[in-house]
């Protein structure tokens, strides 16, 4: 008998200890909306920019309809399952919603740039960290990029807003853009880091007001930084989920056909599409 609870125990004590290990996965990304996306890198499970909310539940930003404009293609369960780590790139609704707060667990590891740290805080997330420039996660180097979310005066509404690059030992480097226009100072982070990946803001966003002032990258700006992209995939997001934002996946694809920029080249997935890295 006591053999018996012996090997039993044994069994128990290897499942667990193979169970507490997640198998290795081929890095990935997967859009979720906006620019919401799930990022499979280097054995970790990322979330970005969590805007969990249902179909219409938060203000319109554009005077056409409340936001999001589409409903999500999956559970918020099965975002949120198994999380490492959730990015932030900056608090706009489209970013982080209130959906987003109340689903996630409060202990989960969340990095953040300096202009939010108060807001988590009071969120009451207990493992939030301020990244300032870089630092290193489970073998990731994580660096947090300034970005302008549009410009003159339309800058000083909308406040700071950062990207993200990261990089590990036998994985593409990737560069989160956020939500930015094109500027000298993203082309020459290009250039610096050399990414593999891209991924951009393109829905040409406007705030009342400023119709002739995009908050982020649109056709034309995407066509620039696809100019100074170097070897790297760009992937396209941010598009077809918010009443303010003016370019459209139909609209980028045009856009580039225009220029012969291949799909291989500027990748535009759909809601719930993963592209593998």
């Amino acid at each position: 008998m006591k053999k018996i609870l012996l090997a039993v125990a044994l069994s128990l004590s290897t499942t667990l200890s193979f169970a507490q290990h997640k198998p290795t996965t081929k890095p990935s990304i997967r859009l979720i909306r906006n620019a919401t996306l799930v990022v499979e890198y280097a054995g970790q499970k990322i979330l970005v920019d969590p805007m969990l909310s249902t179909k219409g539940t938060i203000e319109s930003w554009g005077g056409v309809e409340r936001n999001p404009t589409v409903e999500l293609r999956m559970p918020v369960a099965e975002i949120i399952q198994n999380l490492d780590l959730v990015v932030v790139t900056h608090t706009h609704a489209d970013h982080f919603d209130e959906a987003a707060s109340k689903a996630l667990d409060k202990s989960i590891e969340l990095i953040n740039q300096p202009a939010d740290q108060e807001f988590f805080q009071k969120q009451g997330f207990t493992h939030a960290q301020t990244l300032v420039d870089g630092r290193e996660w489970h073998g990731i180097q994580i660096h947090r990029l300034e970005a302008e979310h549009g410009s003159g005066e339309v800058l000083k509404m909308m406040g700071k807003t950062s990207g993200f690059v990261l990089q590990a030992k036998n994985q593409p480097t990737v560069y989160i853009v956020g939500d930015a226009i094109w500027t000298d100072k993203i082309k020459q982070n290009i250039a610096q880091y050399k990414p593999d990946y891209i991924i951009v803001n393109s829905g040409g966003a406007r705030i009342a007001g400023f119709e002739n002032t995009p908050i982020i990258m649109d056709e034309e700006q995407t066509m620039a930084l696809l100019a100074a992209s170097g070897k790297a995939k760009v992937i396209a997001v941010h598009m077809d989920a918010l009443d303010h934002c003016r370019t459209s996946r139909a609209s980028l694809r045009k856009k580039a056909d225009a220029q012969h920029i291949s799909p291989k080249k500027l990748l535009i997935p759909q809601d719930g599409e993963t592209v593998g890295l």
